[in-house]
């Protein structure tokens, strides 16, 4: 036989481990108490006395400061399901569009630039755009990049020039010698 020690109910069902009124661990009733021989039996110390608040021991004082010395914060809630992590931020790279438009100028110029004097037009854009990207590459090297196709686009767009003023001199000069005989 089993006994609750809270509220004294007993129960016959040997198999029972809790009181079914109130969860306290059962007792076994089936050993005499009045045996003092028995090994087994336990000594009942008397009950303490009542503290005055019953949420703190009677010598226990306050921390005064530090890390105790808040309120009482519940933790917050765990949110539920899981989150995936965010995406990496995208790093935009350094910026070349004015140096590259001026190697494409630079090549028209000299490759096609010398059909119907196409060159005239696409050399000084070449030229321009070449120095405003060195400009810009000088000014904010971690912005923009791309200076061997700046200088490519200005050498490509001098040497038709150099070309055309050649090209323009031997000609000046056949017409000089002609009319010289």
């Amino acid at each position: 036989m089993k006994r609750c020690p809270t509220c004294n109910q007993t129960f016959s069902e040997t198999w029972l481990s809790f009181c079914t009124q109130d969860g306290t661990t059962l007792v076994d009733d089936s050993v005499s108490k009045s045996d003092p021989l028995d090994p087994m039996a336990t000594m009942l110390a008397p009950a303490p006395p009542p503290l005055s608040n019953p949420n703190q021991p009677a010598n226990w004082n306050p921390p005064s400061g530090g890390l105790g010395s808040g309120q009482f914060q519940p933790p917050q809630p765990m949110q539920s399901g899981w989150q995936p992590p965010p995406p990496p931020a995208y790093a935009a790279g350094p910026t070349q569009g004015t140096a590259v438009a001026s190697l494409i100028c630079g090549i028209f110029t000299v490759t096609i630039g010398w059909c119907c004097y196409l060159g005239v037009i696409t050399g000084p854009v070449a030229i321009g755009l070449g120095i405003y990207s060195l400009i810009q590459i000088k000014n904010f090297p971690d912005k923009f990049t791309g200076k061997p196709f700046a200088i490519t686009g200005i050498v490509t767009g001098a040497v038709y020039f150099l070309g055309l003023a050649l090209l323009i001199l031997i000609y000046g000069v056949a017409i000089f010698m002609q009319g010289v005989k």
